[in-house]
């Protein structure tokens, strides 16, 4: 662990940082302890994990995968492989509940992979389509 100082808006802080070995090319988030010590010297402590990244999961074809937000019935695939789609741009319609919701792009790139088919029934986090 390495204590540093930080100063904040006058308030100062003494953080300790775990250094974290290892060969991940993923980005690693580990809890740490943060002491915090008032400016009139009294020392506080209080203690806070950052929360852990979920992976992205990745298709078959290496692409992000876009996730059912909801169990439903797929009314109309909008998109198809090849596709540039930009973040926002309606991929299909879903029905659920007797209702018709848009899943649209959660970020730009070219629609690699479509693992769901017009008329398919899906659960909440199945994979719908990837984008690469």
């Amino acid at each position: 662990m390495k204590k540093f100082k930080v100063t904040v808006d006058g308030q100062v802080y003494e953080v300790l940082v775990e250094e974290v070995q290892g060969s991940s090319s993923a980005p690693q988030i580990t809890p740490l302890e943060i002491k915090t010590a008032s400016p009139a010297g009294k020392k506080l402590e209080a203690e806070k994990s950052l929360p852990q990244a979920p992976p992205v999961p990745r298709g078959s074809s290496g692409g992000a995968v876009v996730s059912s937000p909801m169990p439903g019935s797929i009314v109309s695939m909008k998109v198809q492989v090849g596709d540039r789609v930009a973040a926002g741009d309606l991929l299909l319609i879903l029905e659920a509940m007797k209702m018709e919701n848009e899943v649209v792009a959660p970020f730009s790139g070219i629609v690699v992979e479509i693992m769901a088919k017009n008329g398919a029934a899906v659960n909440s986090g199945e994979p719908l389509l990837a984008i690469g």
